[in-house]
């Protein structure tokens, strides 16, 4: 499993080109644009516009791992151990995802990619 952490914008062109002023390059998006992601080294940032957010909005950052396994499998493991998805696998742009709660209640992401569907 990858850990990618996700930065929520307004704007993701914008976005992009501050972070490439960093260089940051990018290495995938979609069409929209609703989404991005950007490599430096081995890390990868991922970029989502959320058309809701202000400029006061906390916790405008999430993590998100990337399942190199099912998420079925990952479902079962958890639910072993008592615990209960936030939100049932689901069907996205990029495959499917994924989300639990932590201990402490943190939402976490995970995303499982199609090649056919990512690029």
């Amino acid at each position: 499993m990858k850990l990618m952490p996700i930065v929520y914008v307004s704007d993701v062109e914008r976005a992009l080109t501050f972070y490439k002023l960093l260089g940051l390059q990018e290495t995938a998006n979609a069409p929209s644009p609703m989404w991005a992601e950007l490599r430096l080294g081995d890390a990868t940032l991922g970029i989502h516009r959320d058309d809701a957010l202000s400029s006061d909005q906390p916790n405008r950052v999430s993590l998100n791992f990337v399942s190199s396994a099912p998420l079925e499998l990952l479902v079962e493991r958890l639910r072993a151990k008592g615990i209960t998805p936030a939100r049932e696998i689901a069907d996205e742009a990029f495959g499917r995802s994924l989300v639990v709660r932590d201990p402490d209640g943190l939402l976490i992401q995970i995303n499982e990619h199609d090649p056919d569907l990512y690029a």
